[in-house]
């Protein structure tokens, strides 16, 4: 991080983006630019002749996307200081900046309205516990102040804000329905992609999780099934691997024997996903998702796995999200708090057919439900198109 900052007005200069004008759009790592990138390529799309300009925060972020074609830069952005900010935006000049989700950036907000620039947050969500609702608070509802626009994920949002004076709101939806939609539509098949079908696919797997449902996997040694570990190396891949009964083999590996021989190999039992771009295909594969994170910081995309039409599992933390809460109030979500809960939603998903069918059919028409809010967002910013 530290090293790509220093490189961040070379890159401004080099691909002319110190020439002003251009839109720039600031995801903080890679899952918000997941969710910003629906209205990143509709910019693109419907004006090729703006320049883009993409930052980010966190290395996760940049060092996935830095090569990303539908912007003309990509750069990290400095630190939120007085200095960095007066800098940044004066070399940048932008038309109108675009942070996504979770970005209050108080110093570059506060450059971005004395230059009168535009500025807009898209696919935000609030909840009452956040420090713009205390007393204390002053500051951060001030930075909300500097935004012409915040569109929201949902009324409750903009209940809250309404509630301490920020009414330059709009329930727009969250434009993370749009883009797992858009990954369903296009991403082509894997190559012998029938023999990866799986009863259960484990999505960002953690430590956390699978000492909860590795035993269960144990005790049904005839299940097939897909692990992807959020984070991977070749000695935690090998340790999955071992830790479960049957042949069991890293993807790699699989993907090699199926280049050398046209075929997929016989009475592979388990994938163990040791790379990366390969989760949001392989859940078409599914007949159930289990999307890790729940028992440390947070679940992680479970809409990515539902807009396949299969249940989604995960664990006690998801309060943050509200597609988890819906999921779990409409029966297409289940919460698992230890390995008995684990073990007991996952016979029964096992077991029940039509149960299992009619949570995943609930999972898919509720991403159906949410798709256009990057038509509205878009619409609204650019009225004229």
């Amino acid at each position: 991080m530290l090293i790509g900052q220093k490189a961040t007005f070379q890159h401004l200069h080099n691909s002319k983006i110190d020439q002003g004008g251009a839109i720039w759009i600031h995801a903080s790592s890679l899952g918000e630019f997941e969710q910003g990138r629906p209205l990143i390529e509709r910019i693109r799309r419907q004006l090729p002749d703006k320049k883009i300009l993409l930052s980010f925060f966190s290395p996760s972020g940049y060092e996935v996307r830095k090569n990303y074609p539908h912007v003309d830069a990509v750069v990290y952005l400095p630190f939120d200081t007085p200095g960095n900010a007066r800098r940044f935006i004066d070399t940048v000049r932008p038309s109108m900046a675009i942070f996504i989700k979770y970005e209050f950036w108080g110093n570059y907000l506060q450059q971005l309205k004395k230059a009168a620039i535009p500025t807009y947050i898209i696919s935000a969500i609030f909840r009452p516990n956040q420090i713009f609702f205390k007393r204390n608070g002053g500051t951060f509802r001030n930075m909300l102040k500097c935004f012409n626009r915040i569109y929201l994920q949902d009324e409750n949002s903009r209940k809250l804000l309404a509630g301490i004076g920020i009414d330059n709101t709009v329930v727009a939806g969250d434009t993370r329905f749009d883009r797992v939609t858009d990954v369903m539509a296009t991403t082509c098949d894997i190559n012998c992609g029938d023999a990866l079908r799986s009863f259960i696919i484990f999505g960002s797997s953690w430590n956390d999780d699978e000492v909860n449902y590795i035993p269960w996997l144990n005790s049904h040694k005839d299940l097939k099934f897909i692990i992807a570990p959020h984070e991977f190396n070749k000695t935690r891949v090998d340790a999955l691997c071992n830790a479960i009964d049957g042949n069991v083999i890293p993807y790699s590996q699989w993907e090699k024997y199926v280049t050398d021989n046209g075929k997929a190999p016989d009475n592979v039992r388990g994938i163990i996903v040791d790379c990366f771009g390969k989760l949001s295909t392989l859940y078409r594969y599914a007949s159930v998702a289990y999307i890790g994170g729940g028992f440390g910081a947070g679940i992680h995309n479970i809409n990515e796995a539902a807009v396949y039409g299969i249940p989604v599992v995960f664990g006690p933390k998801y309060h943050k999200f509200k597609e988890a809460h819906d999921l779990i109030a409409l029966k297409g979500a289940f919460t698992v708090k230890d390995s008995d809960s684990t073990l007991a939603i996952l016979d029964q998903l096992l077991s029940d057919d039509a149960f299992r069918a009619n949570a995943g059919k609930v999972a898919g028409q509720y991403i159906a439900d949410n798709i256009g809010a990057t038509d509205r967002i878009f619409g609204d910013l650019f009225p004229e198109i």
